[in-house]
């Protein structure tokens, strides 16, 4: 499959910039696979929708990623960290990387090694300290950073939220049969492809881990509903027999056998990403093609603080 049949025509005008003032009154289009229905509402409707699915969210926390630096000399610089590598050290993203050298000091981070891409092995002095680490598409600042990050995030380690979930409040997963997995945003989720064939794409891997108790769980329910690309690649690496803890290279496109994923809720996706890649899995390359030109025409926002789409 050539990337290009990833791409579609946005207005920029529906680029959501801002959250609304409530989480659960973004819009939600409905999608029945069974039937073709099309059916639009609103998030705070999610429960009628799942019935009586085991609705499973990814509960990483977003850390505070982004480092504005200064080059010695002089200059602006950024390091976004992406991943730690324990004892201090981290993989990040640090720009203009190729000004930057192997021994540098930028504040409280030691450039160590260059890994390619934009990508550094780094030391970081203490914990991170910096900002919101919001995808470059949004151009407004964000009066409250913690609208960036989910009712129900507990694990810290990602550099990017998992949007799909950022429509939930509390009232909201109490009228919901809920389940818990992990796993930790880097690189791979908002990179875009640069290949000119998805099976030419590859994935740097991402950290994940699921208690026990929990795969149990969602294992045996009759019916799995996954918030978020990030929960179908979890759920979807252990239905293959993978390790309750550690990392997943799982790409997910058009061909692909779900195993555990009945039902997949999601935001709109940006054109030619690994995102959109794996919703045309599951709703079909036609039918997603033809659910967002329709998303298009109805005025739903996109992105991070945008609408949702839920897929039955």
């Amino acid at each position: 499959m050539d990337v290009s049949e990833l791409d579609y025509v946005l207005p920029p005008e529906l680029i959501a910039q801002r959250p609304l003032e409530r989480r659960d009154s973004s819009r939600l289009l409905v999608y029945e696979r069974a039937t073709g229905e099309v059916r639009h509402g609103w998030f705070r409707d999610l429960p009628e929708e799942a019935g009586d699915s085991l609705v499973v969210l990814n509960d990483t926390r977003v850390v505070p990623a982004r480092l504005p630096l200064r080059r010695p000399g002089g200059g602006e610089a950024e390091v976004l960290l992406l991943e730690p590598l324990g004892g201090g050290l981290w993989e990040g993203l640090a720009r203009p990387s190729q000004r930057l050298r192997a021994g540098q000091r930028l504040g409280p981070v030691e450039l160590l090694e260059p890994l390619g891409d934009g990508r550094w092995r780094l030391r970081l002095a203490g914990e991170p300290d910096g900002e919101t680490p919001l995808p470059p598409y949004i151009t407004e600042p964000l009066a409250d950073p913690g609208r960036y990050q989910t009712v129900f995030a507990r694990e810290a380690g990602s550099a990017a939220a998992p949007t799909a979930g950022l429509h939930f409040t509390t009232e909201l997963l109490g009228r919901l049969d809920v389940e818990r997995v992990t796993l930790h945003v880097g690189l791979d989720t908002f990179r875009p492809m640069t290949a000119e064939r998805l099976d030419e794409h590859r994935l740097h891997g991402e950290r994940y881990a699921v208690a026990p108790a929990a795969w149990e769980r969602i294992r045996g329910a009759p019916r799995v509903l996954a918030v978020g690309t990030t929960t179908v690649r979890v759920l979807e690496t252990l239905a293959r027999g993978g390790p309750l803890t550690g990392r997943t290279e799982l790409f997910v496109t058009p061909g692909f056998t779900f195993r555990r994923v009945d039902a997949l809720l999601t935001n709109f996706h940006l054109p030619r990403s690994t995102l959109l890649a794996l919703v045309m899995a599951f709703a079909g390359v036609p039918e997603t093609r033809r659910l967002y030109r329709l998303a298009v025409e109805e005025r739903y926002r996109f992105y991070s603080f945008g609408d949702a789409m839920l897929v039955l």
